[in-house]
């Protein structure tokens, strides 16, 4: 499970401190950049893209550099998958963008620059659906324009090569019928108009009123006793004869004994990568990375928690994750979309995290819920603070904090995974500064405690959401399998609230003074649950249309700190000079109110109560008055900071011989979005071209 910047206060910075990055002026070529370069690196309307840097590179030996340029391209071989994950749609759009960028000759230069751009959202949302919101968003070119530069760039050379297992398109005739097919996807807003749609309107259901493909012509009632085979990877379709089928999503084996699938072009392109990966690394990896191979040829939830539970163990210094993890884009909470990730550990901070992992047996008994809850038998958590090198998929820039696998049977008997992603923490840190808690700190002390401890509690509160909150806690018997299918689609509004809330519980445990990780704990404490409460208000300039929150980490948010505003009165919202404000007015209550709620919120889970936790997030965590809404945005407006954020990866490029042995591994900055999404693109059409 993840956590992510998406609803924090302050943009969140380096775990236990690490220098900010210096300011410098954006470059505007492609030449590497460096640490002191400014990491907000482009910008279109109110999404910022932001440079990662991955400094840990260099202190890899050759051997390790190859096997993260084998993961990394694994990474990338899975990367379309996410966008035809979301919509039906997505990769034809994907494509007829790519192939218009790469081929601009003769086209009209505003529209270029309008496609452009349209485009870096498309590619950083992976979609034309909004990664936080699911809303989805309208290009400022016309239907008209796009035509017009589809067949100049046809006549420039594009289209002609095969993109994926999408045929070439031979005439501009076949062009122009292809932007045709596109235009209700593209320009209607009233066209799929949500990928994820948990507070539906009108008759449709949850499932129906999502442009995700997870489901296919099925309704949530008609899903009421079916059971998947492949609760991960698999399209649940409803034949013609009304009965319900999966289309598994898998590669095949070579034998032909089992047979392809969904997405099997990506995933054979992913096990070429992996297995060049495999020959290099360790034999311990080696086999995870092999059993990950396997899961793909087979597509067997088996499989997969085989792999889950090798990798799990190996706590390499380049690590990775690869596969159809999260759940949060399906509505009923089941189905995995495709993301990925290649880290780098960054050791110094690691050493420091240990000595969290190594008490997570402590805090477990100090947890406020019932002793049946309460886990008595530990492995403990590995837990480590990274660089990315790559993130693709379903997996955004955005996440600072992630807990792996998500599986209870693997977690309860092997452990987990705890990773704090540093990279994007300092760039956070860099592109934030501290004009939002200016804005809307309700005191001066909040403001003063927030800009000199706010980076500090952020720190603190991901290390112990992800390696104290994730981790804890204990099932009823007669839920081995985990709560997920009990719970549906507020199963992940839960385990997000349920994180959070352990962080919020044991901030003010001495504990954490004595292992070293607080500085003042009373401050560092009091700025973490200030922010807590404030996200309630400033979250809401992301949701740009409606009244209702979709994204769960953003309704765990607003239950925590409206029940705690309802219940205890420890949380006070006010207006003053025509601006809303919210605080905290007891410190102690609120801790008192947040473990009622975690005691509560455990319950809910270790006994699967999904009409309890559809109580509490119907009332708490849903429903938002529009009207505060709009006055956030306009005064985030007046900040001209931006409300959402991409990521540009790091490029990692080899010569690669014969034998599939990479060479020359080296690690560049490409600060360029264009160039990145081509490059992808490239790996599956030919005809591509990517700028230098």
């Amino acid at each position: 499970m993840q956590i992510s910047t998406r609803s924090l206060l302050v943009f969140v910075c380096t775990c236990f401190a690490l220098p900010a990055l210096s300011q410098a002026p954006v470059h505007s070529n492609h030449s590497p950049a460096t640490p002191a370069s400014t990491v907000l690196v482009d910008r279109v309307g109110n999404t910022g893209f932001i440079q990662l840097h991955a400094e840990s590179f260099n202190t890899l030996d050759s051997q390790q550099k190859q096997l993260a340029y084998w993961l990394s391209q694994a990474s990338i071989a899975i990367d379309p998958i996410i966008y035809d994950q979301l919509s039906a749609y997505g990769i034809r759009q994907k494509r007829l963008l790519e192939e218009i960028i790469s081929h601009p000759k003769g086209i009209d230069p505003a529209t270029m620059k309008k496609v452009t751009d349209f485009a870096k959202l498309f590619w950083a949302n992976r979609g034309n659906h909004n990664e936080e919101t699911a809303q989805k968003f309208v290009p400022e070119f016309s239907y008209g324009d796009l035509q017009k530069a589809a067949v100049r760039a046809f006549k420039n050379g594009a289209f002609r090569t095969v993109y994926a297992d999408q045929p070439a398109l031979t005439s501009a005739d076949a062009v122009a019928k292809e932007v045709e097919y596109l235009k209700p996807s593209l320009f209607d807003p009233n066209f799929e108009p949500q990928t994820t749609a948990k507070s539906p309107q009108g008759k449709e259901d949850i499932i129906q009123a999502s442009s995700n493909t997870f489901y296919q012509g099925v309704s949530l009632a008609d899903l009421k006793n079916f059971r998947s085979k492949y609760p991960l990877n698999s399209r649940v379709v409803k034949g013609a004869e009304g009965e319900l089928r999966e289309e598994v999503y898998r590669a095949g084996t070579p034998d032909g004994s089992v047979p392809p699938g969904l997405y099997a072009i990506y995933l054979k392109k992913a096990n070429d990568a992996l297995a060049n990966a495999q020959k290099i690394a360790d034999p311990k990896q080696g086999k995870v990375i092999g059993d990950l191979i396997r899961y793909y040829q087979t597509g067997e939830f088996a499989d997969w928690l085989k792999f889950g539970q090798v990798w799990v163990g190996d706590n390499s210094t380049i690590d990775f994750a690869n596969g159809f993890i999260e759940i949060y884009r399906d509505a009923n909470g089941l189905k995995g979309s495709s993301q990925s990730f290649v880290s780098v550990t960054d050791k110094p901070l690691t050493t420091k995290m240990k000595s969290l992992a190594a008490n997570a047996a402590y805090f477990e008994q100090k947890a406020p819920w019932l002793p049946q809850y309460k886990k008595t038998e530990f492995t403990p958590p590995t837990v480590k603070a990274v660089e990315t090198l790559i993130e693709t998929g379903d997996f955004h820039v955005t996440t600072i904090g992630d807990n792996l696998p998500n599986e209870n049977e693997i977690r309860e008997k092997y452990g987990s995974k705890n990773f704090l992603f540093t990279a994007a923490s300092r760039a956070f840190d860099e592109a934030g500064q501290h004009k939002a808690i200016r804005e809307f700190g309700a005191t001066p002390e909040i403001i003063a405690r927030s800009i000199k401890y706010g980076q500090e509690a952020e720190e603190l509160h991901t290390a112990l959401h992800e390696v104290i909150g994730h981790g804890s806690g204990k099932l009823s018997p007669r839920l081995t399998g985990g709560s997920e299918a009990e719970l549906k689609e507020y199963f992940s509004t839960l385990e997000e609230a349920r994180a959070d809330l352990m962080a919020l519980w044991n901030a003010f445990d001495p504990k954490l003074q004595q292992l070293g990780l607080v500085t003042d704990q009373d401050e560092v404490a009091k700025s973490m649950y200030d922010s807590a409460a404030l996200v309630a208000l400033t979250q809401l300039r992301r949701i740009p249309h409606g009244d209702t929150i979709e994204e769960d980490h953003a309704r765990n948010r607003a239950l925590i700190v409206n029940y705690i505003m309802d219940k205890t009165g420890a949380i006070r919202m006010f207006d003053r000079n025509g601006n809303t404000y919210i605080e905290v007015t007891d410190y102690q209550k609120m801790h008192q109110g947040v473990g009622v709620l975690l005691a509560e919120i455990m319950r809910i889970k270790a006994e699967g109560d999904y009409n309890a936790i559809r109580a509490l997030v119907d009332k708490y965590g849903v429903h938002f008055d529009p009207k505060l809404r709009d006055q956030v945005v306009a005064r985030y407006k007046a900040l001209n900071l931006p409300t959402y954020w991409a990521g540009i990866n790091p490029l990692l490029t080899a010569t690669v011989g014969k034998d599939g042995k990479a060479e020359n591994v080296t690690m560049t900055y490409p600060r360029d979005a264009v160039r990145q999404y081509l490059t992808y693109g490239s790996m599956y059409d030919k005809g591509i071209k990517v700028p230098k």
